[in-house]
Parts: C-alpha cells; structure tokens; sequence
C-alpha cells in the first residue's frame, strides 16, 4: 500500500537550492519570518505549502506520514448503518470537541452538522440512518475559493484547515455545494470546522484509520485507497444488484470525492449533484467563469466610490472657501 510522500513536481525555492537541505532551510526561514522576496501573501501561500510538504514520510524514529495511505477514501454503505452514532462519539472523541453539542442555531439546517459535530446521522423516512460528513472532493470547491489558502488539499489527498492562516470570510461555506464547513459564531476567536479525515493522527502514527472508521459497530464504513474503496462498492452492487441502488455517489459528482456512498435509497438529499449533468466536472471549473470577474467588480465599485467622494470632497471644499471670504461666485464682484 503507498504511503504519503512529497509529489516530485513540488518546486524547491530557488534561494535555497534543490538539495534534501533545502526544505529544510526554507521552514527554518519562515519559522522566524524570512521574507524570501515573496508578497505577504506570497510568503503565507509559501508557508502552508512548506507545512503540507511535511506531511511527507517521516523521519526515522520520528513517526509521521508513513502510516497515511496516499489517495485515501472511505466507504459509506448505508445499507449496513443502525444509526447507533458510534461514530459521532468517535470523532468528536479525537478531535478534542465537546460532547454536548450547543443550541442550535436559527436556520441551521436539520442534517445535525456544526462547528462541535463534524460527522452526523441523518434519519430517514423509513428508519434508514445515513452519515453525513465531508466529502473530501478530488477538486475541492472551499479550496479554490479560499484567498488566503487556508483550505488546502494535501499531497495525500485529505482537505485540511489551517487556522493560522484563516481571516474569517466565511466563502468556503459558501463555496461548498454540500453545505460541509461550519463557523464558530459563538466563538471569541472563531474557526471553520470541518471533518478533516483524521489526517493529523494519521499522518503521526496515532491511528492507522479514521476513528469513525474504527469505532462503526457494523461495518457499515470502510477505509482504503480510492481505487479500491470505487471496486469494493462495486462488487457489492453486482454481487447484490436487490440491496444496491446501481449507482455509487461520490465517484463522479463534481468531478469526484474521497468519501463514497452506496446505499439501497436514493440519496439526493444529500446534496449530491445530479451525475447526468455534473458528472466529471469539477465545481470550480463551473465556478470559475463567475469567480474570475470578482476582482473586476471590486475594482470597479472601488473607482466608483473615490469618484463619488471627489465630487462630495470637492463640494466641500468650495462651500468652506465661499465662508472664509473665498473667490466670488460672479466675476467682477467685489468681496
């Protein structure tokens, strides 16, 4: 099985060089504020990136990212969940959250998610339980809409959040077409919270599989490469074509993700794009064509607003002029 390591394609900042003392130099330099000729921006993208290329093979005796399977994904198969909530109290257990959770927020919506509860069930008509959680999509739409990069996704694969790097503009939920990110309103100092497939634990030899992996009763939740959570669904629809719907949600919508479903239901509800329309394609690829005249707009409100305060300014200045004893009005009148 392929464990996590450092994409060759990463580019190596030319100031420190390519060899294996490089990386190094780099994190040492933006540990204590080194400019290295990049914007703030710049050098916070630079910083974020150096962090996730840490997440490459550990070192000997130091753990790390040798125990992270790369490409990783999760099955879901509703057919086999009690809705015991077993895994709730799992990843509620490892991410440090409270297990109460607060009142919920008006008009927040009834799939049980928040800043405290990144992982829920879904009850159905019917009695049929349903988790709900991140999907960890292949090109991840909070991602591409994040301007401070503190969504990102990982060289294995996981979507993470840095806190650090966060400013608190709340697009990333708007981003999300499954309505995943929640932010911290009652926070004095708020975060957006998500699931983050246990890629810390994972990465540092903690654990070898989420903890709502582990801690399902059932089953019902498998872990794996992609490639063989997509053949183990699969198998199950063939193997079993009266339990299965003949569909495995997640392996084409909005371009893919790393959390699959297969259920004997119809799971719409979820949010989940219809694949006759969406199927393959990407939602930042769709987003793109609207998130491109943004800086446009913003430009073009900011010119209209100095414009509008010149003539205002200008007026102003006039009207003070006229009442200190200011030029006349009419030529030729006398002050």
């Amino acid at each position: 099985m392929d464990v996590l390591g450092c994409p060759d394609h990463v580019a190596r900042p030319s100031a420190v060089g390519r060899a294996a003392d490089g990386d190094r130099a780099v994190q040492q330099a933006l540990a204590h504020g080194a400019v290295l000729g990049q914007s703030d921006l710049d050098r916070t993208r630079l910083a974020l990136s150096s962090r996730l290329r840490r997440a490459g093979p550990g070192q000997p005796g130091q753990g790390g990212a040798r125990h992270m399977i790369r490409d990783p994904a999760i099955l879901n198969d509703v057919t086999r969940c009690i809705g015991c909530e077993e895994c709730v109290a799992a990843c509620k257990k490892v991410n440090g959250l409270p297990e109460e959770d607060p009142p919920p927020r008006r008009g927040r919506s009834a799939d049980g998610l928040s800043a405290t509860r990144w992982t829920s069930i879904v009850r159905r008509p019917g009695g049929q339980s349903v988790r709900k959680q991140c999907r960890h999509c292949l090109e991840p739409a909070c991602v591409s809409v994040c301007p401070v990069g503190a969504l990102q996704r990982t060289a294995a694969g996981p979507v993470v959040y840095d806190k650090s790097l966060c400013m608190g503009c709340r697009y990333c939920m708007m981003g999300c077409p499954y309505g995943i990110p929640h932010y911290e309103w009652t926070s004095a100092s708020p975060s957006v919270r998500k699931c983050v497939l246990c890629f810390e634990q994972l990465r540092r030899g903690e654990i070898e599989r989420p903890a709502c992996v582990t801690a399902c009763p059932k089953e019902a939740t498998s872990f794996g490469t992609r490639e063989e959570m997509l053949a183990e669904a699969h198998r199950r629809i063939e193997s079993e074509p009266q339990r299965y719907v003949p569909h495995v949600w997640g392996e084409t919508e909005f371009g893919g993700t790393r959390v699959l479903y297969v259920a004997g239901i119809d799971l719409s509800f979820l949010a989940w794009a219809d694949p006759r329309r969406y199927a393959g394609q990407p939602l930042p690829v769709r987003t793109w064509s609207a998130l491109r005249h943004v800086p446009l707009e913003f430009a073009g409100v900011g010119a209209l607003m100095t414009g509008i305060w010149w003539i205002i300014e200008r007026r102003r200045r006039r009207e003070r002029e006229q009442r200190a004893g200011g030029p006349p009005d009419t030529p030729g009148e006398a002050r």
